[in-house]
């Protein structure tokens, strides 16, 4: 007996004690998971504008003073709300409160903050000395969204009210999803009063959603009244009310949980339970997930602006990874109207990816972008396609060389001999068709449309042939590697050529510039009065007079005589340097020319866009009603001249391209940078990684990777002020490496460390004026213009220096 009433007191005990920690999980919100963590506050001027809680499975787009207008022009009006591709679940949401008889809609918070992991909107109601916290979050890996309300009576009396939450359900499908068979219907919800939440489905698919609370709400099949929202589709909308108590100095917390499925209703009501049962633990795993791609090639320089930029670009990067079982993971281009996939923004920003540690999503993204690009038959690299495997575009010609360099580059950071085999024969067959099918001449550039997708200007462009001459130099060292010497020797052959042509051709003395491209006279004088009208309409005087000057100096031409010509000034005329193939004398040259065609936010995309006042004004890009890059500047056209700069030993001028990219940073949104600078097209672009990674780890900390032979080349190449910086755990292969950079009184300190002793360092010193050099505290005078080799977990460099080489 005894033992049976201590038994039983026992279980009393822990009855009371799960009770209360139930309790607790009640009041307790999942903003206490997040204090202390990196966190930005938005700009009020930009509360409507758009940003992403963002998941590998399932995002939510709206704008930041909580409401969910209807966005974008993919699928118009409908690039907003709840995705969960390839299938749309909801426009959004709205809340209301109802109180002795007023009632208000939250649409319009006072401030946004947002984390890399989740986002927060904050509402003050004066007269109820009422404040309100939204806060949301997708977990990796599911279907479905947390959304939590912080409800605090800051007031003196006891808050008696009703609050109501309404889902807008619009179940559709992705862009070009009818083309795949995908067709939306009217939709359908009901009630599940077991379960107590609404369920959504498409009249004519097994496209499902769900939403509900932690508590039990009263129905009503229709949309709250008090907030007036109706967007657009073919959508419906239901609420849930409850009534609420909330004593003076306290407060109150409610949840809702959103999922989805286009497979089945148990999947959705699997994922619906996992969120409600699960959410702070799931919460905890984001985080985590998070943190860990801040410590993977974490900087610390002088420049705080573009160390946070940095770190936030690589949050950034995994906002756009998308997640579709059926097709495969891989990044997305941008958000909200770039969510599905494309091989070159990939072929960028994957550079980046690998140079900051994400080997798992430069794989996943590299086989499906590859998987897709089979459809091709070809080689052919694809261009664009939607995430319900319906290609768009087969592929712009620049797609299918710079696949092959990017295969490369990969690995010499992995050294994964595998990982090479399975592209290599792929790299092989592309390069075939590249030459074969598009090089109309035999001159060996390929024609059609490369980066720049003007009308009419699909010749023999600067950047195709740049990126070719590029992947038949790295296809040669593949080849070389898997033992092909005569397939070596022959790519290397037309890259040698092609290296030359290039700098011979292309070249324009008369402007300091490479051309656009190579065409006939006849060609460029039909682009001239196009580019004449363009500068026109923008209001550029100087670039129409330019332009009227060539076009009459070409009448005097055969209209057969093919040649170079400059008209646009597009970025892409960067690329020779960007790839290191340009003459350095021409280099010079044409990164000093480069420099005209600037604002303070970086690179115009198109250089007859700019005007005189680009410098001394604040040059916020004012974008056409219809979506249009005219006039733009972009953060790809800023890094690559960035990246040119370095390659030619003048990480001074590429410093000053990225504090220009970095001035768009949370210009708009917090935490992350706008495709167009400063505020204009996509809210999150992936290759902004690439053109902050590749300058800042390969150039400035100068870390050139060869992991298959278990080498690691340092080249630093600092910019005057970065006197004291560091970067820590960059991997490469099987290994990690450290290295702090600190300069004064005429010395240069260097500690390299690594996690695997038995990795050979090579590090130039060719940067630096030095007059001597200690490494490993033996010493080497004077330093030749070479590299030195160590081995070792720590490596200490000592150079007596004054200057950077110029």
């Amino acid at each position: 007996m005894k033992r049976n009433k201590n038994l039983s007191l026992l279980i009393l005990v822990s009855i009371l004690l799960v009770a209360g920690c139930q309790d607790h999980e009640a009041t307790e919100s999942l903003q206490s998971l997040v204090k202390n963590k990196p966190s930005l506050k938005g700009k009020t001027e930009y509360l409507a504008s758009p940003y992403v809680t963002a998941g590998d499975r399932l995002y939510m787009v709206g704008h930041q003073d909580g409401s969910f207008p209807d966005l974008g022009w993919h699928v118009h009006g409908e690039m907003g709300g709840i995705w969960n591709h390839p299938i749309k679940l909801m426009d959004g949401f709205t809340a209301s409160l109802i109180t002795d008889g007023t009632s208000l809609c939250l649409e319009t918070a006072k401030s946004f903050t947002n984390y890399p992991f989740a986002n927060k909107h904050e509402y003050t109601i004066p007269q109820l000395n009422l404040e309100i916290e939204r806060f949301q979050f997708v977990p990796e890996g599911k279907e479905g969204i947390v959304v939590e309300y912080l409800l605090k009576n800051e007031g003196n009396s006891k808050l008696d009210l009703t609050f109501n939450f309404t889902g807008h359900v619009d179940l559709r499908p992705v862009w070009l999803g009818e083309e795949s068979g995908m067709v939306d219907h009217i939709d359908d919800l009901t009630f599940d009063e077991g379960k107590n939440f609404w369920l959504g489905k498409d009249n004519g698919n097994d496209w499902y959603v769900i939403f509900g609370s932690d508590e039990a709400g009263k129905p009503q099949a229709d949309s709250d009244k008090n907030c007036e929202y109706q967007p657009i589709g073919k959508g419906k909308a239901a609420s849930l009310s409850y009534q609420m108590n909330i004593p003076s100095g306290h407060h109150k917390i409610i949840r809702f949980y959103i999922s989805g499925s286009y497979q089945s209703q148990k999947a959705a009501e699997a994922t619906f339970d996992e969120l409600k049962s699960s959410h702070a633990s799931l919460l905890e795993e984001k985080i985590a997930h998070y943190e860990h791609i801040a410590s993977l090639s974490k900087i610390s320089i002088p420049d705080k602006e573009i160390e946070e930029a940095f770190e936030w670009v690589k949050y950034n990067t995994e906002w756009l990874v998308r997640d579709v079982p059926e097709q495969g993971k891989g990044l997305g281009a941008g958000m909200p109207d770039y969510p599905w996939w494309f091989g070159v923004d990939n072929e960028y920003t994957l550079k980046g990816a690998i140079a900051t540690g994400r080997k798992d999503l430069v794989y996943s993204t590299i086989d499906l972008i590859h998987s897709l690009s089979e459809k091709n038959e070809n080689g052919r690299v694809i261009h664009e396609v939607s995430t319900n495997g319906v290609i768009f575009n087969p592929g712009n010609i620049n797609e299918t060389p710079q696949f092959g360099s990017l295969i490369w580059w990969v690995y010499q950071w992995t050294g994964d001999r595998d990982f090479l085999e399975k592209y290599y024969p792929f790299v092989k067959k592309g390069l075939k068709w590249l030459m074969e099918t598009n090089d109309k001449d035999g001159n060996l550039f390929p024609d059609g449309y490369g980066m720049m997708e003007i009308h009419g200007l699909e010749s023999e462009m600067i950047d195709v042939a740049v990126y070719t001459q590029k992947a038949f130099d790295d296809a040669a060292q593949m080849a070389r590697v898997m033992g092909e010497s005569e397939q070596s020797k022959s790519y290397q052959e037309t890259a040698d050529k092609l290296k030359q042509k290039i700098n011979e051709e292309f070249w324009v003395e008369e402007f300091n510039s490479y051309a656009d491209f190579i065409g006939t006279t006849a060609e460029a004088l039909h682009l001239i009065d196009a580019a004449i009208i363009r500068a026109d309409t923008l209001n550029k005087p100087w670039a129409v007079e330019e332009l009227q000057l060539t076009k009459r100096k070409l009448s005097t031409y055969p209209k057969d005589k093919k040649q170079g010509f400059v008209l646009f000034h597009n970025w892409v005329v960067n690329t020779p340097m960007e790839m290191k193939i340009a003459d350095r004398e021409k280099a010079i040259k044409a990164l000093d020319k480069g420099k005209k065609f600037v604002n303070p936010f970086g690179v115009f995309v198109t250089g007859i866009d700019r005007d005189e006042r680009s410098e001394s004004a604040d040059g916020k890009f004012e974008g056409s009603k219809v979506f249009s890059y005219t006039g733009a500047v972009m953060t790809l056209p800023t890094g690559v001249q960035a990246i040119a700069e370095n390659n030619y030993g003048r990480p001074d001028e590429a410093l000053d391209y990225l504090k220009r990219m970095t001035r768009s940073f949370g210009f708009a949104l917090p935490g992350s940078i706008y495709e167009v600078s400063p505020d204009y097209g996509m809210m999150a672009q992936a290759w902004n990684l690439y053109s902050y990674a590749v300058p800042i780890v390969s150039q400035f900390f100068g870390i050139s990777p060869d992991a298959a032979n278990k080498i690691i080349y340092i080249k630093p190449q600092m910019p005057k002020t970065w006197t004291h910086s560091s970067i820590e755990n960059v991997v490469i292969g099987e290994n990690s490496i450290s290295i702090t950079y600190k300069k004064e009184d005429g010395k240069i300190l260097i500690e390299i460390s690594q996690q695997k002793a038995d990795w050979e360092i090579h590090f130039d010193p060719s940067f630096f004026n030095a007059s001597s050099l200690k490494l490993n505290k033996s010493h080497y005078e004077p330093v030749e213009k070479g590299s030195y080799s160590s081995k070792g977990k720590t490596i200490n460099i000592e150079m007596n220096t004054k200057d950077s080489v110029e």
